[in-house]
């Protein structure tokens, strides 16, 4: 992950207002808030500036997810191109979502904010839709996820750590 948000870091940066850099990493999967705060660091923008930007593009996309995935996933299943792609995402999401099943609010949250490989807001909308969570408890769920899971980020991104230790 490191080396993406670099890569969009010199890619974009010299181009592009570093805000608008951090806020596109953010609405992208797999980087979400996390490489958003790693681009927002490399770029200088103020801790105090990069937080809100990186969990707005973090949540722009998940309600839409929530809402849509499902009939996606559905519609995409009928091109043979797309099928085994789909399938893959749905194993993923269902060997995930079996984990979250008992607690399913905490779970969630905990699974969208622990700053892990293969966890973040946009898994998060596939194993709630795929375990037929309510969008609006999904949504909360998410939400604080992401919220966690930036204040954890800000901490390893920004240095904050050495701040907190002494």
């Amino acid at each position: 992950m490191e080396s993406l948000a670099s890569w969009f870091a010199a890619a974009l940066g010299a181009k592009v207002p570093a805000e608008a850099v951090v806020f596109i990493v953010s609405l992208l999967p797999v980087l979400e808030c996390r490489g958003g705060l790693l681009v927002a660091s490399l770029l200088g923008v103020d801790i105090r500036t990069a937080l809100p930007i990186t969990v707005i593009g973090n949540m722009i996309p998940i309600p839409f997810l929530l809402l849509f995935l499902r009939r996606l996933f559905r519609f995409l299943k009928r091109f043979r191109h797309f099928r085994p792609f789909v399938e893959k995402m749905e194993k993923r999401a269902a060997s995930k979502s079996s984990a979250l099943s008992n607690g399913e609010f905490l779970g969630l949250l905990l699974f969208v904010g622990i700053p892990l490989p293969g966890t973040g807001g946009w898994t998060g909308s596939m194993v709630a839709g795929l375990m037929g969570m309510k969008t609006g408890k999904a949504l909360l769920a998410i939400f604080l996820g992401v919220l966690l899971a930036t204040l954890i980020m800000a901490v390893v991104s920004y240095g904050l750590l050495g701040l907190l230790i002494r």
